[in-house]
């Protein structure tokens, strides 16, 4: 019998079909030291990874190697995903880097990448359970800790945007072992406050810092919120789970403020433009409907007076009930834009929150207070209510303490 005899290149494809369709090798992590590392100027990474006893080529892609986080440089532990195959030219085994983090944080990664692939297998980051943001939203709660810069950076931006816009602060944990259940719990408490729009996150911070986002109760309690959901956790380069499972992602917190805030001076503006189109269009209506009488009066008649003056009665109610029609539908247009400017109006009056159940508490001046740091023990001040004043002595203070 006859041995079978193939090319070089037959076998190299071989072999690596072979490879691909190990489940194992196809998607891999591996842990080892960087060795012999180079930054090809197409932005290809070539690598050695190696341990006390073997080594392997690797290779990661530009498109891969974009998404880093970090700077590899030589001597450094890591761990790398992706899967092992052969260069058919060259015959060389080696290893195709997908994604890569420094060994220290490994574990947190493994962690993160097999909670996704859980969670996006029972369909909790499909597109379709993704609820719309609202265009025009009455208030905003803003689920966050309330000493971090971020709180502030969103309530700067937000009200620069919308001075009236409403903006309900639900105060979380954002660090540490408690912060997930802390944050849970404040998305159930802001989708009670009849807000229309949720944005919850904070400021960036290390993986660690960021892990309470990555936490499997957290995603649950985004994706079942009943309010549509924006997540703004960190900077644009840190993804989290909590990303995955919201409604809509911001890069950080003052985008997701932007997202979430219309400016009212657009929607004036745009107001203003819709009536000038009104006023355009109902000129050109009647323009037309002028032409159409013209030639009406000014068409041959060979039919008795009788019959052209019925006709004539009859193109001239026909005008003016489609005059009738498009002025209707121009005022009720307007009149439905003037609705909306005015509910955007209304909640610009600093005192409709009292309407609410809210207050407002003032020093003897009448200065309002927004922060504990400005009360005093023993100190009178003055509550502003819906229907009055109320005087009362500090007795205390009491803080809060959250993370950034």
């Amino acid at each position: 019998m006859n041995p079978m005899v193939l090319k070089v290149s037959q076998v190299n494809t071989y072999a690596k079909r072979i490879l691909a369709q190990d489940t194992i090798l196809n998607r891999l992590h591996m842990t080892g030291e960087i060795s012999n590392f180079k930054r090809h100027s197409s932005g290809h990474l070539y690598f050695v990874l190696k341990d006390e006893l073997a080594a392997i080529n690797c290779v990661m892609f530009a498109q891969d190697a974009r998404t880093l986080r970090f700077l590899p440089r030589e001597g450094q532990r890591v761990i790398a995903e992706g899967a092992v195959s052969l260069y058919e030219k060259t015959g060389q085994f080696q290893f195709y880097a997908r994604r890569m983090v420094p060994d220290g944080t490994g574990a947190l990664y493994i962690a993160f990448e097999a909670l996704k692939q859980k969670l996006a297998a029972e369909g909790l980051f499909d597109p379709a359970r993704k609820k719309p943001i609202p265009a025009f939203p009455r208030s905003v709660a803003l689920v966050t800790s309330p000493t971090g810069a971020a709180v502030q950076d969103m309530i700067h931006i937000a009200r620069r945007r919308h001075p009236g816009i409403q903006l309900i602060l639900v105060p979380v944990l954002v660090q540490g072992d408690q912060a997930a259940p802390s944050i849970v719990q404040g998305l159930r408490r802001a989708a009670m406050t009849g807000a229309d729009t949720i944005i919850v996150g904070r400021g960036g911070g290390s993986l660690e810092d960021l892990w309470p986002f990555n936490e499997e109760p957290v995603a649950r309690a985004i994706a079942e919120c009943p309010v549509p959901v924006i997540s703004a956790v960190g900077h644009e380069t840190d993804v989290t789970i909590a990303d995955f499972a919201a409604d809509l992602r911001a890069p950080t917190p003052s985008a997701a403020a932007e997202l979430a805030v219309p400016v009212a001076d657009e929607l004036l503006s745009g107001l203003r433009d819709l009536r000038i189109r009104q006023r355009l269009a109902l000129r050109r209506r009647i323009e037309t409907e002028r032409l159409m009488l013209g030639q009406i009066h000014n068409r041959p008649c060979y039919r008795r007076p009788g019959d052209w003056f019925r006709s004539t009665r009859q193109a001239l109610d026909e005008a003016g009930e489609a005059m009738r029609l498009a002025i209707s539908d121009r005022l009720k247009t307007a009149s439905d834009a003037l609705d909306a400017l005015h509910l955007h109006l209304e909640y610009r009056n600093p005192e409709y929150p009292l309407s609410r159940g809210y207050s407002m508490l003032m020093d003897p001046e009448g200065h309002f207070i927004s922060s504990i740091t400005e009360i005093h023990p023993g100190s009178p001040y003055q509550v502003r209510l819906q229907d009055g004043l109320a005087h009362m002595r500090a007795e205390g203070t009491e803080g809060v303490s959250h993370g950034a």
